[in-house]
């Protein structure tokens, strides 16, 4: 595959509703989606690092720039034999993993079309339908939300993800768990607490949750462990985990059971592929998390949900969740809710709607 040209834009999509968590509320989802050439196969990738450095380091216009003036120089007209040299061909530009997924969604993209082969089939994903979640952010009331897991539940879906932070804790679950005592949930608490809190994150073990994602620092491996240690609840870990290193460490001191694999956090496919064999090797639980991407992102993380040690249901939005218009074309959509099958066209199979691209993009560089 030689790269001969690539496209890069800067997209602010606005949401129906506000999407508020321990990170604050947020009215759109920010995102770099990137397209490359090689002969007369085009591949497309999106990441959606958000508008500012608050779930990482990264945010979109930092990722925009460092593509335009480190990315796209390094790569354009190189040759690849296989997408997983872009890692390594990256690898001297440190961290940017939000930075770096969308080229490397988009070689997939570009050699699984070249192949003649879906996506799903070039990961080697075996899982005839992706299983998802639902995720619930922090609403006006407790009556509010219980109202929304009933329907979610009522549909199909087979658990619910809460995020959990000062002011929508215990109280939030106690009333839950009223109402839904046997219903598989897991909490989201994205790295606002610390051993400090111990007593609190101590008692959550009487909740019979699934786990407890990332609840302390978002760059943590060692009180994580010491917190696993002193608590029955498993830990997921997400913010934590942007390398194959990270992941490793993690397993060996004991710091998770379950990891929750976002491809955009750690650097695309490539390194998620890597995260996920590591898991099965040594029987932690994984999962797939989405950052609020279109469908052009959300049909990755789909796919990725299809690999065989991803076994628990992936936070994957429905195509009506977030978005008035959708910048992914075909939209994402469920077999029934709690479910995706992935279609078996050859490569991702989505391209954006242009129309909205040129709606809400906000920068754009050509190559």
């Amino acid at each position: 595959m030689r790269i001969d040209s690539i496209e890069m834009y800067r997209v602010c999509n606005p949401i129906k509703h506000p999407y508020t968590t321990s990170f604050g509320s947020q009215n759109a989802f920010n995102s770099v989606v990137v397209k490359m050439r090689s002969g007369d196969i085009t591949g497309w990738g999106e990441s959606a690092p958000w508008g500012g450095p608050f779930f990482s380091s990264c945010y979109d216009k930092g990722c925009f720039n460092l593509g335009k003036d480190f990315i796209i120089p390094k790569i354009l007209h190189q040759e690849f034999d296989h997408p997983d040299e872009l890692t390594e061909m990256l690898k001297p530009l440190r961290g940017n993993e939000f930075a770096k997924a969308p080229f490397d969604a988009a070689l997939w993209d570009i050699w699984s079309r070249q192949q003649g082969i879906s996506l799903k089939k070039a990961i080697g994903g075996t899982q005839e339908k992706a299983s998802i979640g639902y995720c619930f952010g922090v609403l006006k009331s407790f009556d509010e939300l219980i109202a929304g897991i009933d329907k979610v539940v009522s549909m199909g879906y087979p658990r619910v993800k809460l995020k959990f932070c000062p002011g929508w804790e215990c109280d939030m679950l106690e009333a839950v768990r009223k109402v839904f005592p046997d219903l598989t949930i897991h909490i989201d608490c994205n790295s606002v607490y610390t051993l400090n809190d111990i007593d609190m994150l101590k008692s959550l073990d009487k909740y019979d949750l699934a786990m407890i994602e990332q609840p302390l620092m978002h760059d943590d491996l060692i009180d994580h462990a010491k917190l696993q240690k002193m608590i029955a609840t498993p830990i997921c870990l997400d913010e934590s985990i942007c390398s194959v290193q990270n992941a490793r460490q993690a397993i060996e001191i004991g710091a998770c059971k379950y990891i929750n694999i976002k491809y955009a956090r750690v650097g695309g496919i490539s390194t998620s592929l890597k995260i996920h064999d590591l898991c099965g090797q040594h029987n932690i639980g994984c999962w797939m998390g989405g950052m609020g991407e279109s469908s052009l992102g959300t049909t990755v993380v789909a796919t990725l949900a299809t690999l065989p040690n991803a076994n628990y249901p992936s936070d994957i939005s429905p195509a009506d969740k977030f978005y008035v218009e959708n910048l992914g074309n075909p939209v994402l959509t469920t077999d029934q809710p709690g479910t995706y099958t992935l279609r078996d066209n050859p490569g991702l199979d989505v391209v954006p709607d242009f129309a909205v691209l040129e709606k809400y993009k906000q920068e754009e560089f050509f190559a």
